[in-house]
């Protein structure tokens, strides 16, 4: 098992991407903290981990708060004794051009999206420095966060943040032994905040085939295992070859 005794947060952990990286890293020996704001959806991937044999507890927090952030990493620390690895996936998006978003929606997104990945990489790797066994972290940017788009701003900002953002932790957090790196879907699964998955939904790449959850999963449990322990700073693009074939992410 490639993630034998450690224990693992993940945001945004009760539904689509999330929960899939939840599932397969508990699959991998983790012990996995399932963090959503959701209490009944955090709960029941918890128990669906549990119930396939593996180690899982449901953490509520509000992504947006920074005293909730610190409150949830306390609590993980306190549950399981470590904090190993953290994937900062939660995020929420505006869909709306710049004459449309109110400076509430821009703050909202901007809170949940990019400061939110700063402050549970803060606080976890504190945590993983006073254990003395340093850590991994994985933050989820988006295509959107290398091209423009004509109905998201707050969102397409937010994303190209936390690109840079994951650089300067990369840097910070070497001299701990904790490796941060980020990784780069394109419209996988369900649209962020939605539950609705569309498998026939149009997509332009070079598979031909929209993403799915496990895509993403397989990519993180990559850059948290020690498969990638070379690997440091990086941006991981889960697109299928979208940015290869064109400026944008249509």
């Amino acid at each position: 098992m490639k993630l034998k005794d450690q224990v693992a947060i993940v945001t945004g952990a009760g539904r689509n991407i999330g929960e899939d990286t939840s599932k397969l890293f508990a699959s991998e020996g983790a012990t996995v903290a399932v963090v959503d704001l959701d209490r009944a959806r955090g709960e029941k991937v918890a128990a669906d981990i549990v119930a396939a044999g593996g180690k899982a507890k449901a953490f509520v927090c509000d992504v947006g708060k920074e005293d909730d952030i610190k409150r949830c990493v306390d609590e993980v620390k306190a549950a399981f004794g470590r904090v190993d690895i953290l994937v900062n996936n939660a995020a929420i998006s505006d869909n709306k051009n710049m004459f449309e978003v109110t400076t509430e929606e821009w703050n909202r997104v901007l809170a949940i999206t990019l400061t939110s990945p700063f402050l549970f990489s803060k606080y976890a790797a504190k945590a993983m420095i006073d254990g003395g066994h340093g850590g991994k972290i994985v933050n989820v940017s988006s295509t959107s966060g290398y091209y423009g788009r004509d109905r998201a701003i707050a969102y397409t900002a937010a994303k190209g943040g936390v690109v840079n953002l994951t650089k300067s932790l990369a840097i910070q957090l070497a001299p701990h032994k904790i490796r941060v790196n980020a990784v780069v879907p394109n419209k996988i699964g369900s649209p962020v905040g939605k539950d609705e998955f569309d498998p026939t939904r149009p997509v332009l790449n070079l598979v031909g085939r929209p993403g799915v959850p496990m895509d993403l999963a397989r990519a993180a449990l990559f850059l948290v295992s020690d498969d990638s322990e070379f690997i440091v700073g990086a941006a991981l693009f889960i697109d299928g070859g979208c940015t290869t074939l064109m400026p944008g992410n249509a």
